[in-house]
């Protein structure tokens, strides 16, 4: 069940141009993605945890699991050869991601409220394979948006150009008629360098603000 949010508030001043479209990251925008609480559960304590995070996450094999460059079972042979003595381990931590990603009490109302005064609202994030399989049930908002594109799909991850543009010619949008909205600053810049109004997502409330200074709501 979802968490009712406030209501956007309306401000109308300090108004710039106008935008038509909305593009959400979705990792830590519009989903929780707390890995350390997820392994903690299952029974790793804050070391091994560290160690697990390094070997995989942390390591530039990870970016090209998200790309789909690497299959799992290559994913996880890749971050077992950077620390082979904690095999069994990295593979439990892995067998099996339901829970590591959950959709946001505000996810489905908002994209659902930017639908109803008309914007385009779209994603475009970095996303494994396994976590779109796995972590489905944390992606319900998509069903209200206008669509996306998604790093294992498209085989690009951020903050590479080659994404943005695909995305962009993918829905013949404009990056000046879009505003980005991403948790990490690398990614909210090179999209701010192709045309698209920039948003650092630091949190709900904040990015409202943000919206309100580009948009009416």
């Amino acid at each position: 069940m979802l968490t009712v949010v406030p209501d956007i508030k309306i401000c109308r001043e300090k108004r710039v141009t106008m935008r038509k479209n909305i593009v959400f990251d979705i990792g830590n925008v519009l989903v929780d993605y707390n890995i350390k609480a997820f392994l903690a559960k299952k029974g790793f304590g804050p070391d091994m945890i560290k160690r697990i995070l390094k070997a995989s996450i942390m390591s530039p094999y990870w970016e090209a699991f998200e790309r789909c460059d690497l299959s799992e079972e290559e994913a996880m042979r890749s971050f077992v050869s950077l620390d082979p003595e904690i095999e069994k381990e990295i593979y439990e931590a892995y067998e099996n991601i339901h829970g590591m990603l959950t959709i946001r009490p505000f996810a489905i109302s908002l994209v659902k409220e930017l639908k109803e005064k008309g914007y385009g609202v779209y994603y475009l994030s970095n996303y494994s394979s396994k976590a779109y399989r796995e972590c489905n049930d944390s992606l319900a908002f998509m069903e209200y948006m206008d669509g996306g594109c998604l790093s294992f799909q498209e085989k690009m991850t951020k903050p590479d150009v080659r994404f943005y543009n695909c995305f962009l010619e993918r829905y013949h949008l404009s990056a000046q008629d879009c505003i980005f909205v991403d948790d990490t600053p690398e990614n909210v810049e090179v999209a701010k360098q192709l045309g698209f109004q920039g948003i650092v997502f630091e949190s709900y409330e904040k990015t409202l603000e943000m919206l309100n200074l580009h948009i009416p709501l």
